[in-house]
């Protein structure tokens, strides 16, 4: 995993290289679906901070197995799968950003379980910026309006907006999604606190980061570049 990891932040930085950032700007969000504990601690051990999973339940059990790692400096915890509202208690309790936030009466629920708990929790907003049906997220259409919204909630803070190009063989089709998402963002009046730091964009996963950098990407999530051969 080293290898893999040192060889993603070499291509990061020569992209950052040709379009006047800086590689601290982008944040890997090690998506770690199906992978182990031990896996994990080896990731972090390589300074991987921000850890993504899919499923409550799978990123609860080991949560909970890895009591020294989940404390581990700078570390966080993404939910960036599909959420139900009914499971909003958890991603709460769990999660320091809440990534698939897709509907008002999501966040709306996240806001009242994080009040319960005296927390204010992070989220993205969710943006299906492709026409595929089984992709989840607000339409680009009204993704406005549902920041305005909930922007007004007394336990959210939206820090960014992501999304999820389609599946395709030549990585430079997912161009005009990421593209749409970044456009979006300008559109977009964030909170100073916000705009001091830069909304997030978390676009680009292990096919697709290079295109998704290139469109502003700021977060880029990737299970496969990092675990390939473990």
């Amino acid at each position: 995993m080293s290898r893999n990891i040192d060889r993603i932040r070499q291509v990061i930085s020569a992209l950052c290289v040709k379009t006047g950032r800086s590689p601290r700007e982008i944040t890997i969000v090690a998506v770690t679906k199906g992978r182990t504990v031990e896996q994990i601690r080896e990731i972090i051990a390589q300074d991987i901070a921000d850890i993504g999973e899919n499923r409550i339940q799978e990123a609860l059990i080991k949560y909970d197995t890895m009591p020294g790692a989940r404390y581990a400096p700078r570390l966080k915890w993404h939910m960036i799968g599909h959420l139900q509202t009914n499971k909003a208690p958890e991603a709460v309790r769990l999660f320091d950003l809440i990534q698939s936030v897709d509907s008002s009466r999501l966040a709306e629920a996240i806001s009242k379980e994080a009040g319960k708990i005296n927390k204010h929790q992070d989220i993205l907003l969710e943006v299906k910026t492709s026409p595929e049906e089984s992709k989840f997220g607000l339409k680009p259409e009204d993704t406005l309006a549902v920041f305005q919204k909930i922007s007004r909630l007394p336990h959210l803070n939206i820090k960014g907006l992501m999304t999820i190009a389609p599946l395709a063989d030549n990585p430079k089709t997912s161009r005009p999604y990421f593209r749409t998402l970044r456009e979006l963002s300008n559109k977009i009046e964030w909170r100073p606190e916000t705009a001091d730091h830069r909304p997030i964009l978390s676009m680009g996963m292990s096919d697709d980061f290079v295109v998704a950098i290139e469109e502003g990407a700021n977060m880029i999530r990737l299970g496969r570049a990092i675990f390939s051969s473990c």
